[in-house]
C-alpha cells in the first residue's frame, strides 16, 4: 500500500512585511511521486528526483492527496498554492504571481480576452517579487521542499535570474547555497541587501555559457557534501513555476486557450502543462488543454529546431556556434543547450499533447515588444518577457489565434527598473572563476577553502 508522504507540523512566524500575515500551524503537504514513463508510484524519499529501479529517462510528478485546489490567503505568498506544491514549510519572504485582465496589450493587439500573470515587482497590482523575476516562485517551492536533516550544500546553476532567485531565498532563510554563473552573466546578481555568507558563487570565465555552469555544478555535486537543485527533474521546481498556472486559472475561473512563454529549458511551459492537467482532474475550471505557445530569441533556437523536425532528440548543436549565438541573444537566460525536451514527460510529450508551437522573436522585435508593453501596460518586463510579447503580436497578425480566444501570457520577469530606482543595489560577486572545463580537482580544491 502507497502511503502520501508528510512530516510534522512546523510553525512559522513569517515578518509583516506591507500585508497581512496569518500566523497558524503548517502542515506538509501530502503527495507521493510517479514516474511518467511507467505511471509507477513511489515515496518521496526527501529529494527524489528520478524514478527508483528505472533506466529509461523520465521525469517524476507529483501527485497530491488533494485533487481540488484550495486557495489560501494571500499572507502566504506564492504558498497561498501550497495544496499543489511540494512543500514542508512556509519561508518568509514570498510573493505569489498576480493575473489581470489586460486592457491597453489587448487593445494594441486586437484580443478580446487577454490575461496576463505578472511575476516581478508591481506593487500597484500586489506583485512583489525583490529578483523581478519568476524564478522565484521556483525557489521558494524547492527550498521549501528541503528537509532540515539534510545538511548538505545546495547546488545551482544558472544564466543569471534563477542564481539570482536562489541566491535571495537562502540569504534570507540562511540555506547553505553553492551558485554556478557564467562570468559573462554577473551582471545579473544584484540585490537589494547583501547575501549572507550562506552563499556562495563560483564562475566560467568570460566566453563561457549556461552549459559550462551546468557542467561545474555537476563536477560540484560529485564532492561529499553538495547536492543538486535537480532542474527539472526537481518536482518543486516545476511545480513552483506552475504558480503561474494556479494564478491564472483561479483569477480567470477557466482554463485558457492558449498559454505564451518565452524559453531556455522549457521547464515552465511543462510546469504548466502538468498544472493544466491537475485543473481538468480537479473538474471546476474546464476539460481542454492550453495550447503551449513558446518562444525563442533568434538565432538561439534549439528548441524551435528539434520542434520544427519532429525530433525527440535535440538536433547536433556545434558548441562554438552555439556560444557564439547566446553572446547575440539579448534574452541570454534562454540559453540552454540541453534543455529537459526529450525526456518523458519532456518539452516534446507536453507540446505533442497538449497542441501549440514554437515561435521566434528577433533582438529588434523583443525590445520593440518591451516598448509596448510599457507604453499599453505601464511597467517594464525583461528581454525574456518581451520575446513572448513579440511572438504574441506576431502570431495575432499571423492568424494563430483568434480575436476571442483566452490568452494567458506568462511575463516571468518585470519591474526591475522601478525596483532598482526604489533601492540601494549590491552585487555578488564570485569566490573563484574557473576555465572552461575545469578538472573535478580544481573544483574540489576551491570549495574545501570555501567551505
Amino acid at each position: 500500500m502507497l502511503f502520501f508522504y508528510t512530516t510534522n507540523s512546523i510553525l512559522l512566524f513569517l515578518p509583516l512585511i506591507n500585508f497581512k500575515i496569518m500566523i497558524q500551524d503548517f502542515k506538509a503537504t501530502e503527495y507521493i511521486l510517479e514516474s511518467v514513463k511507467t505511471g509507477k508510484q513511489f515515496e518521496d524519499q526527501g529529494w527524489t528526483l528520478d524514478a527508483p529501479g528505472e533506466t529509461e529517462p523520465t521525469l517524476v510528478r507529483a501527485i497530491y492527496k488533494n485533487k481540488q485546489l484550495n486557495v489560501k490567503d494571500n499572507s502566504f505568498g506564492i504558498y497561498k498554492f501550497a495544496d499543489w506544491l511540494p512543500v514542508k514549510k512556509i519561508l518568509k519572504g514570498s510573493s505569489a504571481p498576480v493575473t489581470y485582465k489586460s486592457e491597453g496589450l489587448a487593445k494594441y493587439i486586437g484580443l478580446e480576452n487577454l490575461y496576463i500573470t505578472f511575476s516581478g515587482y508591481w506593487p500597484e497590482k500586489g506583485a512583489d517579487f525583490r529578483t523581478c523575476s519568476f524564478k522565484e516562485t521556483e525557489a521558494y517551492s524547492v527550498c521549501a521542499r528541503m528537509d532540515s536533516e539534510m545538511k548538505k550544500t545546495l547546488v545551482v546553476a544558472s544564466a543569471g535570474n534563477t542564481a539570482r532567485a536562489f541566491a535571495r531565498v537562502c540569504s534570507d532563510n540562511s540555506i547553505p547555497l553553492l551558485l554556478c554563473v557564467p562570468e559573462d552573466n554577473l551582471n545579473a546578481l544584484w540585490f537589494d541587501e547583501p547575501i549572507k555568507d550562506c552563499v556562495k558563487l563560483i564562475s566560467t570565465r568570460s566566453g563561457s555559457d549556461y552549459f559550462d555552469a551546468i557542467h561545474l555544478s555537476n563536477l560540484a555535486c560529485q564532492i561529499e557534501g553538495f547536492i543538486a537543485e535537480g532542474g527539472a527533474k526537481n518536482v518543486a521546481r516545476r511545480d513552483g513555476m506552475g504558480t503561474t498556472v494556479l494564478s491564472a486559472v483561479t483569477q480567470i475561473g477557466r482554463i485558457p486557450d492558449y498559454y505564451f512563454q518565452a524559453v531556455g529549458s522549457g521547464t515552465g511551459a511543462i510546469a504548466a502543462w502538468e498544472a493544466n492537467l491537475r485543473f481538468i482532474e480537479d473538474g471546476r475550471f474546464g476539460k481542454n488543454k492550453m495550447k503551449l505557445m513558446v518562444s525563442q530569441n533568434h538565432p538561439f533556437i534549439p528548441i524551435h529546431d528539434a520542434w520544427k523536425a519532429d525530433s525527440r532528440p535535440m538536433l547536433p548543436y556545434d558548441d562554438s556556434e552555439a556560444r557564439k549565438h547566446v553572446e547575440e541573444i539579448a534574452a541570454k537566460v534562454l540559453s540552454n543547450r540541453k534543455p529537459p525536451y526529450p525526456i518523458a514527460g519532456g518539452l516534446y510529450d507536453a507540446m505533442k499533447d497538449a497542441g501549440g508551437d514554437v515561435l521566434l522573436a528577433t533582438n529588434k522585435e523583443l525590445h520593440e515588444a518591451a516598448g509596448i508593453f510599457k507604453q499599453t501596460e505601464r511597467n517594464d518586463i525583461h528581454c525574456a518577457a518581451a520575446v513572448a510579447v513579440a511572438t504574441l503580436i506576431n502570431a495575432f497578425k499571423t492568424g494563430k489565434i483568434e480575436k476571442d480566444a483566452l490568452v494567458m501570457l506568462n511575463i516571468t520577469g518585470g519591474g526591475e527598473e522601478c525596483f532598482k530606482k526604489e533601492h540601494n543595489l549590491y552585487y555578488l560577486k564570485p569566490a573563484h572563476v574557473f576555465e572552461i572545463n575545469p578538472e573535478l580537482e580544481k573544483v574540489k580544491e576551491v570549495l574545501d577553502k570555501l567551505f
